[in-house]
């Protein structure tokens, strides 16, 4: 019997060895916490231009100060290609030192900022135990979306937490500066190609005019609303957010994320101009007989066509088979879409051709091409007239416009084209 005894004795004591740890980590007592939040300015890759955030918990007990990062992911994770590629990317949380996180932000010329926040000692030890719950194996991941579900978000969804809701309450209804399309291109507009791009893949759904709480998907966006932001805490004692903030790091040499959005698409219809310029140019060069005039002017519509048709077949595929919803009703496709490949082998033809006659076929067909890109282009314009639609894409029907009505319509050789099959007819 006494055997049974300090078996059960050893068992309980065993027990609260063992409880008593994650007690002191994860009980009511707040009072050795101090919660910052990290903003971390862009990066070199195209997935750090929107900067990053994390919570950071600082014990003194122990101390230890921890960094909580909402935004990992790897590149040799299982199926990630695929999974991005059909907007199916999974994110996780973790936890790791923050001297040591800071230190890497900084190697990689990343600016930092560290905003501590004045929260009553029972609410930074409830964010304490929320964000451990969540770097738990089994709540660790989570299916990221660049607008509604992002390392940013999280954390604006923790200090709503942390204030009771008021967070939310004062920032949820309250109409946001821009839209989600207006705030990407505040950062990407030092890179023409991935600005264009980019914003020529996302639809009309990104146009709707954001609440400063939807506007939260940027980190920027949080450290500028904390900063301002005062609530009541259970005591009922107003209490400013942010104690205090303190900038660690500036980045060197790095592009300024603007204040306010460019307007593009006047650089993009004088880029447009200047390129049907040249195609004007291997026009004429063509009408004196001049074989390199063909030549150019076939490797233009096979390039033009690979361009704008693989932009188009990319997005017909995000449109309709995955689940980057940023995408849907985008009315690009109405002169963008992956019938323009067609001109790829159609201007290799034409370039090759050795006479006018041989060369008809692929011209007449590439005319087609060119002139439905111009009518897609205005009937994408006249659908705004219409409630349900508008989308912000003048840069892309700039772009694409007089591209298009020069390959399709240059006077001369449309006459021409026009006239050898009407007597092919007769």
């Amino acid at each position: 019997m006494d055997k049974v005894k300090k078996t059960v004795f050893s068992v309980l004591l065993l027990s609260l060895l063992t409880i008593c740890p994650l007690a002191a980590q994860t009980g009511k007592g707040g009072e050795n916490l101090t919660i910052k939040i990290a903003v971390m300015g862009p990066g070199t890759e195209l997935y750090f231009w929107w900067g990053h955030i994390a919570l950071m918990i600082d014990d003194s007990e122990t101390g230890r100060s921890r960094f909580y990062d909402y935004g990992v992911f790897s590149f040799e994770s299982a199926h990630f290609f695929t999974n991005f590629a059909f907007g199916r990317l999974l994110y996780s949380c973790y936890a790791s030192n923050s001297n040591v996180s800071i230190s890497g932000y900084i190697n990689i010329n990343r600016g930092v900022r560290i905003y501590t926040l004045d929260l009553p000692p029972e609410k930074r030890a409830e964010v304490r135990d929320f964000v451990e719950t969540n770097i738990l194996p089994q709540n660790k991941d989570y299916y990221y979306h660049q607008f509604k579900d992002n390392c940013s978000t999280r954390i604006r969804d923790i200090l709503d937490l942390a204030t009771d809701g008021q967070f939310k309450e004062k920032y949820g209804e309250a109409s946001g500066r821009f839209t989600s399309r207006q705030h990407v291109r505040r950062h990407t507009w030092f890179s023409p190609v991935v600005d264009w791009i980019l914003n020529f893949w996302m639809g009309q759904d990104i146009d709707i005019p954001l609440t400063v709480w939807e506007e939260m998907f940027l980190p920027a966006e949080v450290a500028s609303r904390i900063s301002d932001f005062w609530y009541t805490d259970a005591e009922g004692v107003t209490r400013k957010l942010v104690s205090g903030s303190d900038v660690i790091y500036e980045a060197v040499g790095r592009p300024a994320v603007l204040e306010y959005p460019r307007r593009q698409w006047p650089r993009e219809l004088a880029f447009s101009l200047c390129l049907s310029l040249i195609l004007g140019l291997f026009f004429f060069l063509q009408a004196k007989n001049l074989r390199i005039g063909q030549i150019l002017l076939g490797v233009s519509h096979s390039l033009f066509g690979l361009v704008f048709g693989a932009a188009g077949l990319v997005l017909f595929f995000m449109s309709f088979f995955t689940n980057h919803d940023y995408t849907y009703h985008n009315a690009n496709l109405l002169f963008a879409n992956p019938l323009l490949l067609a001109a790829v082998p159609f201007g290799i033809r034409y370039a090759i051709s050795k006479n006018r006659n041989d060369r008809l076929f692929s011209e007449a067909v590439l005319r087609l091409l060119w002139l439905l890109v111009a009518l897609g282009i205005f009937a994408s314009m006249l659908i705004k007239l219409l409630p349900w639609f508008w989308q912000q894409n003048l840069t892309d029907q700039m772009l694409m416009l007089p591209i298009a009505l020069v390959l399709a319509l240059e006077p001369l050789g449309l006459r021409e084209t026009l006239g050898r099959i009407f007597w092919r007819w007769l």
